[in-house]
């Protein structure tokens, strides 16, 4: 009887999984555009890391997890942290620094699904269905609407457009990768490793680029308590062990409710004009996720 109540447990939580992601992810996005109002990017993100990286060296004390065992682990796990850490996180940083809106990147950055659609048979074996790709597009079509009726800013940083496209090629070969290379490791030494790899890409960087100006306050301290607990180790833990466990295409679906959930945490939460011309397009991208999910 108890195992039978521990698996059910353990269906809920893989069933809010997505949910939970979801929220952390969009969340995200208003978080890391506060606390780039108090510090440099790259040493902004040199400190996330480096707090995420201690937290996780008490927990592997404590824990012992067990690493990759086999060549093909570490590669994906190294890989994984190059795209994911280095490489996505880096180019959303650098995008919002040089002037884009947190909308304009959720915008650039939800189109993965597409290009996860369009790569996934060559390189994750995947199918994508006729029906998943109207699935795809609605969801697309959607979270863009989304994004143009709440974010008028006009776009006037072509570096930002481009770190924002980097951001979005990373986050996609993150997905594949992590589906094409990923095998069974403790979520800890998973993330250690990946963690560490940002760290020593982005604090040289730091150190060499940047004054590393920080303006300690309140609201930096919230914007990196966040940033670290809930969207490092939390979110990104979730999304790992989701494209492990479900089909790429599906996983990364998600993202595109993440544009219309920014707009309403920020609607809520900080007070941003939102515009109920955009609820159309909130339905239209729930729509996508929902035949993207269902169909086989």
């Amino acid at each position: 009887m108890s195992s039978l109540g521990t698996l059910q447990e353990n269906e809920r939580l893989v069933q809010l999984s997505p949910v939970v992601f979801l929220l952390l992810w969009a969340s995200g996005f208003v978080f890391l555009k506060i606390g780039l109002e108090y510090a440099d990017p790259f040493t902004f993100l040199a400190l996330r890391y480096l707090c995420v990286v201690g937290l996780l060296l008490l927990l592997m004390l404590w824990l012992r997890p067990k690493f990759p065992s086999t060549k093909r682990g570490w590669s994906g796990v190294i890989c994984v942290g190059l795209f994911l850490q280095t490489g996505y996180f880096t180019f959303t940083y650098l995008s919002l620094r040089h002037g884009l809106s947190a909308g304009v990147v959720a915008l650039i950055t939800c189109q993965q699904p597409i290009l996860v659609g369009m790569l996934a048979p060559a390189v994750a074996g995947e199918r994508v269905t006729p029906v998943r790709w109207v699935g795809l597009i609605l969801g697309v079509t959607g979270a863009s609407i989304v994004i143009v009726a709440n974010f008028s800013t006009e776009i006037s940083s072509i570096a930002g457009v481009a770190f924002g496209i980097a951001a979005l090629m990373s986050i996609t070969c993150s997905t594949l990768t992590e589906k094409r290379l990923a095998t069974k490791a403790h979520p800890v030494a998973t993330n250690i490793v990946q963690y560490s790899i940002g760290l020593i890409f982005t604090a040289p960087l730091a150190y060499f680029l940047e004054p590393m100006h920080i303006t300690w306050s309140w609201q930096f301290t919230l914007s990196l308590a966040y940033l670290v607990l809930g969207a490092s180790l939390l979110a990104i833990t979730l999304l790992l062990a989701m494209i492990r466990r479900d089909e790429a295409t599906r996983v990364s679906a998600l993202f595109f409710l993440v544009p219309p959930t920014t707009a309403l945490l920020a609607y809520v939460f900080v007070d941003e004009t939102l515009a109920w011309i955009s609820l159309p397009g909130m339905v239209l991208a729930a729509a996508g996720i929902f035949i993207v999910s269902r169909s086989a």
